[in-house]
């Protein structure tokens, strides 16, 4: 009876969260599932037709896999097409910060903040048709136009250049110049890599699937356990 209200209890924290515990591998390594999927909710509430993934659920379930003795990798399913900068961000930061193997695999798309996201893991798997999108920062509601408020946006963006670089093959100044790319996308700027450009572009470690995710976190989990 237990063990069918725990099972009861994970299969709703997957549908809520899109969290699970994977540890049916022979190896015994216990590997924490997040799916980060939709649009990144921060601070303003998206639409009730949309799909997102909550910043304010996201944290505490990172937090988990560093604190949790019983957790010995993560593993980041990844398809947003971005959202709230600052929130999306923070997250990135939580992500670089976990002191266990973290792995992300690209499933569709990973775009604006979502690539931060991305390459905050240990290491990188984009799928073949996978996409990420690099572009200037856009921020909805009221602009005042000001020289502080294109200030700010510019800090935005340098904060998330400066992230991406940090924790990727890629260079700022060449992901400024993606951002900043003409004609690649109509009506707006931008660059759209897919599957192995993203590789290419040092965004991505290698073009792959779950398949190879798991092959790579349990192969440093190995490493660094011993076991």
């Amino acid at each position: 009876m237990d063990n069918g209200n725990n099972r009861e209890n994970q299969d709703s924290r997957l549908i809520e969260f899109g969290e699970e515990l994977l540890a049916g591998h022979g190896s015994g390594h216990r590997i924490l599932f997040l799916s980060v999927i939709g649009e990144i909710e921060g601070h303003e509430l998206a639409g009730e037709r949309t799909k997102t993934t909550k910043y304010e659920h996201l944290l505490p379930l990172l937090a988990k896999a560093q604190d949790n003795s019983g957790i010995d990798g993560v593993l980041l399913l990844i398809n947003t097409m971005g959202g709230d900068c600052s929130c999306g961000l923070a997250a990135a930061e939580m992500i670089a910060s976990i002191e266990k193997p973290v792995v992300s695999l690209i499933i569709g798309d990973s775009h604006s903040i979502g690539v931060p996201l991305s390459v905050a893991s240990d290491y990188t798997i984009i799928a073949p048709t996978a996409t990420m999108l690099i572009h200037p920062v856009r921020l909805s509601g009221t602009v005042i136009g000001a020289p502080q408020t294109f200030e700010y946006f510019k800090l935005i963006q340098d904060r998330i250049l400066n992230f991406t670089a940090g924790h990727s093959r890629a260079k700022k100044e060449e992901l400024e110049e993606m951002m900043m790319r003409k004609g690649v996308m109509a009506k707006d700027l931008g660059t759209i890599l897919v599957g192995e450009e993203a590789v290419k572009a040092g965004l991505a470690d290698q073009v792959g699937g779950i398949s190879e995710a798991l092959a790579w976190l349990h192969g440093r989990i190995f490493e660094e356990k011993g076991k």
